[in-house]
């Protein structure tokens, strides 16, 4: 297994993560992962938890809507994933591998993560990594090869490893994101894919052989700076994005979420346009984007207004959303259907204007 260092300090101005207290499953502590990351911070509070799903002064605790920042920069959570199912995707990815973490460090005031467990939702890693990684092992080599391009590559059939947390944030607590980079160094007819707002750049010390897709996610800075809470600053991204290239990563990029605000499609094409200046031939040469129009949920609403009551006033919009019903059954708000094409087709006019070398994987 490998070995990284500890944790550092975000671009904001205090630790992304500074642990004060672990909650762990017995089986999780046992496993060498689990020593490895509570070893990390030998100060923290072991807090033994029969469940990582059932936490309650974590989970289902609306008092914790005034500590939502706090709870995710301390708390860590350790379990066992037991459920090792690969699932079918086809937009993003061609499957979903089974989660090494779930929740976050961040606090992006849309995201659907805490809609599972409810309030703050820190990051939760999973110890069993060896099954995790041969769970997949196992799947990919029972796919043979692409036998046609799709939309997630026109070559190898692609495993997004971070459909529940951010890869990036989750190496500074464990090396399981690391592990995983490495086997699919050793799969030619599969990579690995994650999404990411948040610039690690320990990840440029490993060596992916192009292997790994990240995608890093954007929007205008100042829709950033008002519901990307405790993420790298847009700027930051962007500049970042030839050194990952450099290091041997496959770099996408995810326009993601489109926000429907006054003035949203001049803020669009200003961020094109720095995305443009900022990335150099071999960043251009194999550059694409996915779209994704926000979706919001109402249960999350009445959260955020606990905790971030101003980001509220762009994301709901009852005079322009409806309800949705999710692919796990959720029901959501989206953008009304007719006046979502509009706005999904002027923001794509605008990007063939302004990113013509950027192909767009998909977009909805």
């Amino acid at each position: 297994m490998t070995t990284t260092a500890a944790p550092v300090a975000s671009a904001t101005t205090a630790p992304l993560i500074d642990v004060s207290r672990i909650y762990a499953e017995p089986a999780a502590l046992d496993l060498p992962r689990g020593r490895e990351i509570a070893a990390r911070w030998p100060d923290a509070e072991i807090v033994p938890v029969e469940s990582h799903w059932r936490i309650p002064e974590l989970h289902g605790d609306e008092a914790n809507v005034r500590r939502w920042v706090r709870i995710k920069r301390e708390a860590l959570v350790l379990g066992v994933k037991k459920t090792l199912t690969v699932r079918p995707n086809g937009r993003s990815a061609d499957f979903i591998a089974p989660s090494t973490a779930n929740g976050c460090a961040m606090a992006c005031a849309y995201c659907y993560v805490p809609r599972r467990k409810g309030y703050s939702n820190p990051i939760t890693v999973f110890t069993n990594i060896d099954r995790i990684a041969g769970a997949l092992h196992r799947h990919v080599g029972k796919q043979g090869r692409k036998p046609e391009p799709n939309q997630c590559d026109p070559h190898d059939w692609v495993y997004d490893i971070g459909e529940n947390s951010d890869c990036s944030a989750d190496a500074l607590v464990s090396d399981n994101v690391h592990d995983l980079v490495d086997v699919f160094t050793t799969l030619d007819t599969a990579k690995a894919s994650f999404a990411t707002k948040y610039v690690n750049r320990e990840l440029l010390d490993w060596e992916p052989q192009g292997r790994t897709r990240i995608r890093f996610s954007l929007m205008p800075a100042a829709m950033a700076k008002l519901t990307d809470i405790r993420t790298t600053p847009v700027p930051e991204r962007i500049a970042a994005i030839d050194d990952f290239v450099a290091a041997g990563y496959e770099v996408h990029v995810n326009f993601s979420p489109v926000i429907v605000a006054p003035g949203w499609q001049e803020e669009w094409r200003q961020l094109f346009r720095q995305l443009a200046d900022g990335i150099g031939p071999a960043a251009k040469a194999q550059l694409a984007c996915e779209v994704i129009m926000l979706t919001h949920n109402a249960a999350l609403h009445e959260v955020n207004l606990g905790w971030h009551p101003k980001a509220e006033e762009v994301l709901w919009q009852p005079g322009l959303q409806e309800p949705k019903r999710s692919e796990n059954g959720a029901i959501n708000v989206r953008y009304r259907v007719s006046e979502k094409r509009v706005h999904l087709q002027q923001l794509l006019a605008i990007l063939a204007e302004e990113l013509p070398f950027c192909r767009v994987r998909y977009a909805f």
